[in-house]
């Protein structure tokens, strides 16, 4: 299936649209039909392009032709959004997706030595450009648990040296790189912990052109965390990416900020505020709408106040 033909692009002309006018792209990623609608409504009410991002297990979960088919349905204008795979950790993953009709992917070599994910990330390269699909790679390593594909107990920051050798061998779309962004809920200890931002500087000025990628990077809004433990949830103290934070690497140079914590914090503060406060509605669409609704809030807000992409809509 062509990606042209059910309404997506690949992210080339929407990362060098952000590089010159310094903001990000949202990857929001998505797993039912519910999240997948709230994310086209945020990108609707903000007039902002968004990039679809569906992780490996998000794929087996959804099923690819019931994935396939809502992408399909929901009737996109060509322009504005772009089907992403997140963290595809083989070639056969990558593959897949672009055979599917996916007009991005990330091949995650960011766990093996740096050799072994050039070869890797270059094998994916060659088969996507056949497509015009999009390739997204990764240096360094992010801690934290992001589903049971992605997850790490360790962390590396990128090195700036390795990223000017690795994209020269490579040729790759766009690059995530580790500055102390870190996947799941429990991002931070506290508030106070910034990120590396000598070394996203220093990216930056040797690679100017290059799109940069934050993954890791969702705020964690405490409002979501304080409803979902008043109603019987139990998030202890997550914390995650301040606003003000992912804002400052949005003028240097990162123009994808991948955000998939804050939507399942919402879906679940939705679900559980609706189903303490009736508790004899038993009709699954009232609570999975404030589910959405919930989502669509916190998407809003991140795109007009984090993203800096309301309105950059082509």
């Amino acid at each position: 299936m062509k990606y042209s033909e059910i309404g997506l692009s690949n992210t080339q002309n929407m990362f060098i649209s952000a590089l010159k006018n310094s903001y990000a792209i949202p990857a929001f990623n998505f797993y039912n039909m519910e999240t997948l609608t709230a994310i086209l409504s945020a990108a609707k009410k903000t007039h902002s392009p968004v990039i679809l991002a569906v992780s490996e297990s998000a794929i087996e979960y959804m099923d690819c032709d019931i994935l396939m088919g809502m992408i399909t349905g929901a009737k996109l204008d060509g322009k504005n959004f772009a089907l992403h795979l997140d963290h595809g950790h083989s070639f056969e993953s990558c593959k897949h997706a672009i055979d599917l009709g996916f007009s991005s992917v990330m091949i995650d070599g960011s766990g093996l030595p740096f050799d072994k994910n050039i070869a890797l990330t270059q094998q994916v390269i060659e088969y996507a450009k056949k497509f015009n699909v999009s390739t997204e790679a990764e240096l360094g390593t992010l801690s934290g648990i992001e589903d049971e594909y992605t997850g790490s107990d360790a962390h590396s920051y990128t090195n700036p040296d390795d990223v000017v050798k690795f994209v020269n061998a490579t040729n790759c779309d766009s690059l995530a790189i580790a500055i102390g962004t870190s996947h799941g809920a429990y991002k931070r200890k506290s508030q106070n912990e910034e990120l590396r931002f000598d070394i996203l500087s220093e990216i930056a000025k040797l690679l100017p052109e290059l799109p940069l990628v934050l993954h890791g990077a969702s705020n964690i809004p405490q409002n979501l965390v304080k409803i979902i433990n008043e109603n019987g949830g139990d998030m202890g103290d997550a914390l995650g990416i301040p606003v003000d934070q992912v804002r400052r690497c949005v003028q240097m140079n990162i123009c994808k900020v991948n955000v998939d914590s804050d939507a399942r914090l919402g879906f679940t503060a939705g679900i559980r505020e609706y189903l303490n406060e009736n508790p004899t509605v038993f009709d699954p669409r009232k609570y999975l709408t404030a589910a959405r609704n919930k989502i669509i809030e916190t998407y809003v807000f991140e795109i007009e106040n984090i993203m800096n992409s309301a309105n950059k809509a082509i």
